[in-house]
């Protein structure tokens, strides 16, 4: 083995014995971890609209992205690494992709596809639509276009490889010693809420109320 061979990454040097010289190398754990994950990432098998189409073409036999490890689509999130938010992501829907993502095991990442699902797209001032999924779920990577081509998600998938590539284990959250929360699932009720806004409406809701009391006796005064 060579001199250069012989030092690790963070430059820290180990004598090896001569008869073990062809038989050894000398890495770091980051590095065997990561390149494990990043390459055998399985996709949760979840389209929402048109850029599922692109999504569909990308795992076929012209793109086909089973030489990045991701060719297991899983339909159950117990199974699965990331997950691709491919299309428009309606009120009613949040709160399914939120439920789905709690459900996926740690480590776990999010790409969203296209103008959609990374700030509303074209449907953005709709009154059913959510300007970005990235309000309700972390987003690793994000995915522009309209529909996004299947290259465009071919590019987006190997940052994710990228950014796994750099990351450690001293400081990655599934292996911290505090315990990782579920993420808060909206509720769609005449508008979509998450439990953390409770008290806001709640207090907005009394504030209306008593506005509402003080204008009506203000009526009342004035017509008597």
């Amino acid at each position: 083995m060579s001199e250069k061979m012989r030092e690790n990454i963070e430059g820290i040097r180990y004598d090896i014995p001569p008869d073990l010289e062809q038989h050894v190398n000398i890495t770091a754990i980051d590095k065997i971890y990561n390149w494990g994950r990043r390459s055998s990432l399985w996709p949760l098998m979840f389209g929402l609209a048109c850029c599922g189409i692109e999504m569909i073409c990308t795992a076929a036999s012209r793109y086909d992205f089973a030489r990045f490890g991701m060719e297991i689509m899983r339909p159950s999130p117990r199974q699965t690494d990331f997950m691709i938010i491919s299309g428009t992501v309606t009120k009613k829907m949040v709160p399914q992709i939120v439920r789905l993502y709690n459900q996926m095991p740690e480590p776990k990442y999010v790409v969203a596809m296209g103008a959609c699902a990374s700030g509303g797209g074209p449907f953005k001032e709709g009154y059913n639509v959510v300007s970005g999924v990235d309000q309700y779920v972390p987003v690793d990577v994000y995915i522009t276009g309209c529909p996004p081509t299947p290259q465009a998600l071919l590019h987006g998938l190997i940052t994710l490889q990228r950014k796994i590539d750099a990351q450690t284990i001293k400081q990655t959250r599934w292996y911290s010693k505090e315990p990782l929360e579920a993420l808060p699932v909206p509720i769609l009720g005449p508008d979509l809420m998450t439990p953390s806004q409770y008290e806001k409406i709640k207090a907005y809701s009394h504030q209306k109320m008593l506005e509402e009391q003080a204008q009506d006796t203000a009526t009342a005064v004035e017509s008597a």
